[in-house]
């Protein structure tokens, strides 16, 4: 006998779909998907060239057919009301196109999924009790322009794994990640995509679960704890998110509906070149509707702290990686994504304006202008920029031979053409250190004591330049070999006395970070920065001073292995600079070359000043030295 059809009732009002459809439907989440109503779930999809839609799921056989869903006036959304679909109820949608054949499709909205490489959405319970109200109430000023910001970098499934080999989940990975964060002095981590993602080997970059929580590692409630938890540890989470394309497998966004619903039409802006995956189409108002509110729903939902936007450019330019011919210019002929830019603005103004103090910060890797600038003076309006050229110099110019840097001192001083001109964290990322790249100490000069002490002068670098700063993980271990996301980080090396240094180093590099008010209350203030030594190529020597309200701090840098007796740099006060950081003591598996701790001026005129340091300055080492006012304002 065959199984009789249940029509079920709409649930999605007109005012919410006129708002999805005008693209300002920012908590589409509340709606659209699979929610829990006592002992029925409600379900709405966007499927607008859909002749029929109907549920298939653990309780009707997964037949197609049975629990049809119906058309919400001329909306395009087919929504209804099911019974007897509790939590944990696996389902995916019967996509009947107007033409051509039916398709099974995951459902955009969904909470939460089976665990790769299954593929059905999960209809899921959020409820949770949070406990991170003091975190959330201080989040604004911890997170303001002044605020020490130093972000750990972390891939959940190879950070540290199980005696087996197997990942942790999301609950035993919270205390063992706030731990080591603590520890090193981090006051952030940034995960890399913790959206669900059909491939592994993908990073969580080929997202196609927009609104749930990778289930390699557990449940949307085991992920709100692990937040919860680094809250209470006072650690902040930024999440890695990718608006800018998504997955092409079959269950997922792509012809969803037998037309291009997320994607475009046209082929030369369908498929992005250089990953083969589908681009976002952000001239549809539904399309926008869908991202800005996965944007709000981490935020909301899960207490994100902040939201990096992966592969900026790639959305901001028509011809990114394309040829000649193989591209299609905006209205005026140019070669500017109109539609992302207003996308990027109106995405940074309502997670702003709805969560204050939540971060937003754009890999952007061109020289796109105001990109932190506010979105009413022209700009994207995001609160941070990636500066990528800082990250492709630097490491360039400390890949070299000692010998021959001199040559290329420029790399290193270029930055300061430009390091205000956008709000900028300076990323040693896990791009830097995956496909043949090698480690951040493989890829430095010489044999290993030397490419340690390298590895310690550029934390430094990044450190004490202006900027907020994030590190990859294992680079605190300075590991041999480049990352692999099928294993987990190099931890023994830290029963190596010379890796624990380093490891030790970075915990010191973030604390003098976080207690000299010079150091980050000014990161972006160009009138807090100056060049003291910036033209001497001959013995490969960097110095600046940082400027804050409490008093100076000098950092000397030595790009090369020969040790510099009575280096003299000028000062603006006269009187005791302390030694604060010596990236070559020994405790850090240095040679212990410097100045006792603290080094009085001299009435000798040099650099501009009247008073100048007589320094010793170790070999391919860096020094941070801070006058009377610094050192009396040193936060506990």
């Amino acid at each position: 006998m065959p199984r009789q059809r249940h029509r079920a009732a709409p649930v999605i009002g007109p005012s919410d779909l006129f708002l999805f459809n005008e693209g300002r439907l920012f908590q589409a989440y509340e709606r659209l998907g699979a929610h829990l109503a006592g002992d029925r779930t409600s379900f709405a999809l966007w499927a607008p060239n859909a002749r029929e839609v109907s549920v298939v799921h653990d309780h009707n056989g997964w037949e197609p057919g049975l629990d049809l869903l119906e058309p919400v006036g001329s909306s395009g959304v087919f929504a209804g009301e099911l019974p007897g679909l509790p939590a944990g109820t696996r389902y995916k949608y019967r996509v009947v196109p107007a033409s051509g054949r039916p398709r099974d499709k995951a459902d955009p909205f969904a909470f939460a999924g089976e665990q790769p490489p299954l593929t059905a959405s999960v209809v899921a319970d959020l409820s949770y009790e949070w406990q991170d109200a003091a975190w959330m109430a201080a989040r604004q000023h911890r997170q303001g322009p002044a605020a020490p910001i130093a972000v750990y970098e972390v891939h959940l499934g190879s950070w540290r794994r199980r005696p087996d080999g197997t990942s942790y989940g999301y609950r035993e990975l919270a205390p063992l990640l706030a731990d080591h964060v603590e520890a090193h002095g981090f006051t952030h981590v940034e995960l890399l995509p913790v959206m669900e993602h059909p491939y592994y080997g993908s990073w969580g970059y080929q997202t196609t679960g927009f609104f749930s929580p990778s289930a390699r590692y557990g449940s949307p409630v085991d992920f709100m704890a692990f937040v919860d938890h680094l809250h209470s540890r006072g650690i902040g989470v930024i999440l890695d998110w990718v608006p800018s394309h998504f997955a092409t497998d079959e269950f997922s966004l792509g012809d969803f509906d037998g037309t291009r619903l997320y994607e475009h039409e046209d082929p030369r802006q369908r498929t992005h070149p250089d990953w083969g995956s589908y681009e976002f189409n952000y001239s549809r108002h539904e399309v926008r509707s869908f991202l800005v509110s996965s944007a709000w729903f981490w935020c909301e939902r899960y207490h994100a702290d902040g939201l990096r936007v992966d592969a900026v450019a790639s959305m901001l330019y028509l011809d990114y990686s394309r040829k000649a011919g193989g591209w299609v210019p905006n209205r005026y002929g140019g070669r500017e994504n109109l539609d992302a830019v207003e996308f990027l603005q109106v995405l940074n103004d309502s997670v702003h304006e709805r969560f204050p103090g939540v971060l937003t910060i754009a890999e952007e890797s061109t020289a796109w202008p105001g990109v932190t600038r506010p979105s009413t003076e022209g700009g994207l309006g995001f609160s941070m920029k990636w500066d990528m050229g800082w990250m492709h110099d630097t490491l360039q110019h400390l890949a070299r031979d000692p010998l021959y840097r001199h040559f290329h001192y420029g790399e290193l001083t270029f930055r300061g053409l430009y390091a205000f001109t956008e709000a900028f964290l300076l990323p040693l990322s896990h791009d830097e250190v995956v496909y043949g790249k090698g480690s951040l100490a493989g890829k430095m000069p010489g044999d290993d004591w030397q490419r340690r002490a390298n590895l310690r002068l550029l934390l430094a670098m990044q450190t004490f330049q202006p900027g907020k700063s994030l590190l990859f993980m294992g680079g605190e271990l300075a590991t041999w070999h480049e990352w692999s996301h099928e294993g987990e980080l190099e931890w023994s090396l830290l029963d190596h006395p010379d890796h624990a240094g380093v490891a030790r180093f970075v915990a010191d590099l973030n604390g003098a970070y976080r207690r000299l008010e010079p150091l980050h209350a000014t990161d972006f203030d160009p009138e807090a920065f100056s060049w003291v030594v910036a033209d001497d190529t001959a013995n490969d020597v960097l110095a600046w001073l940082r400027c804050g309200a409490t008093g100076s701090v000098l950092v000397v840098a030595n790009l090369t292995p020969v040790p510099r007796e009575g280096y003299r740099i000028g000062v603006p006060t006269a009187g005791e600079w302390r030694e604060l950081v010596n990236s070559d003591a020994r405790e850090y598996g240095g040679s212990g070359v410097g100045n006792l701790g603290a080094v009085s001026s001299d009435p000798v005129a040099s650099h501009g000043f009247p008073d100048s340091l007589g320094l010793r300055l170790p070999p391919l080492g860096a020094l941070l030295l801070g006058d009377e006012g610094a050192v009396r304002g040193l936060k506990e």
